[in-house]
């Protein structure tokens, strides 16, 4: 990750989708001194929606990339324990997103106070218990969408297979709910979703009316991600390279 130039760019672009689009949608907002008709701090990170979508190519190309390449073989005979390779390449990856979300988030909130000025004090504040999760939350949802990947892509073993079933099962699944009439299977996928349900997190106001709690939304991700990691890693250590 150090010596290759994908990672730094997907990070950046992580750090500049978010950042921008967080930055659009609170320019367009209608807001006043009494602040903006809704959540003021999902507002403000909507631009995960597509800044998580680097992140999840980060994740698949960190074990995906070396597949296609070839150099799996060698790394595996530098590291014949793959158990210990497929747990390195998890704690390199989540402690690279971890850095590069925190900025992308911190980031959003400081344009959304810059483009907001007159809400920005009083509803963007990380000494607000609901806002300081809030951010939190996204940044650890990233991480949960970088590792998800990894365990796919394990699994799949080709980049662009990865990325095709990791990029589908975040943005397909919401597309779907919408086309369902039947209230109850709609809130149902949404609770199942790992990315409707992870970014609950993001709440801050009208938790009741949430499919899902922020909390509990965030570990239906974090189940996505374990199960998929599990899937990569038995995977990995059973099957011929």
């Amino acid at each position: 990750m150090r010596t290759v130039a994908d990672p730094v760019w997907l990070l950046l672009g992580t750090v500049a989708v978010t950042v921008s689009l967080s930055a659009v949608a609170a320019s367009l907002a209608n807001c006043t001194a009494d602040g903006c008709g809704g959540d003021t701090t999902r507002l403000t990170l909507v631009g995960v929606y597509l800044g998580q979508a680097p992140v999840a190519i980060l994740g698949v190309l960190v074990i995906g990339g070396e597949y296609g390449s070839g150099m799996i073989r060698t790394t595996l005979t530098a590291v014949p324990r793959r158990t210990a390779v497929f747990a390195a390449k998890a704690v390199a990856l989540t402690g690279a997103v971890a850095a590069g979300g925190t900025v992308a988030v911190l980031g959003a909130v400081l344009a959304a106070r810059l483009v907001l000025p007159d809400v920005g004090d009083r509803a963007l504040s990380l000494s607000d218990g609901p806002t300081l999760r809030a951010v939190f939350g996204t940044v650890l949802y990233l991480v949960l969408i970088g590792l998800l990947s990894l365990g796919v892509a394990a699994a799949v073993r080709e980049s662009a297979t990865g990325i095709g079933v990791v990029l589908g099962l975040l943005y397909i699944a919401p597309i779907v709910s919408q086309t369902i009439s039947d209230p109850g299977w709609r809130r149902l996928l949404e609770e199942a979703a790992p990315m409707s349900s992870g970014l609950a997190v993001q709440a801050t106001t009208d938790l009741g009316s949430l499919p899902i709690g922020p909390w509990a939304g965030l570990g239906v991700t974090a189940g996505w991600a374990a199960a998929a990691l599990l899937v990569g890693g038995v995977l990995l250590r059973v099957r011929d390279v």
